[in-house]
């Protein structure tokens, strides 16, 4: 298992962009895969990125171009860019490591809440 810790959310207008952090107890270069999803009220829970341990990237229709994943194997640290920011990108975000295939550790979320 991982720790997941995520920061950087906040309030911010249209069209406006924030940076959000996870930080990793342990050295995630061996982890298949790390992801950014995120949930709304009443909504489910979405992918919007991930990143594989191969650096390769998927993104939720919605947020291509706009968002981009990184990580830093160096510092156990995953980065979700966030510009041109809309109202509909509000919700809880959330960091997630999978291991193997599956995402089973997960962060506490951080709120990111977009004003038009």
């Amino acid at each position: 298992q991982v720790q997941l810790v995520e920061s950087g959310g906040g309030l911010v207008q249209a069209g406006g962009s924030l940076r959000l952090s996870c930080a990793a107890s342990r050295s995630i270069v061996s982890i298949n895969a790390m992801g950014w999803f995120r949930q709304a009220p009443g909504k489910q829970r979405e992918l919007v990125a991930l990143i594989t341990r191969g650096a390769n990237t998927n993104y939720a229709d919605s947020v291509k171009g706009r968002f981009t994943i990184s990580r830093d194997s160096a510092k156990n640290m995953v980065y979700l860019q966030m510009n041109s920011l809309k109202p509909e990108d509000t919700a809880v975000y959330y960091c997630a490591a999978a291991p193997a295939t599956d995402f089973g550790s997960w962060g506490q979320g951080t709120q990111v809440t977009v004003s038009s």
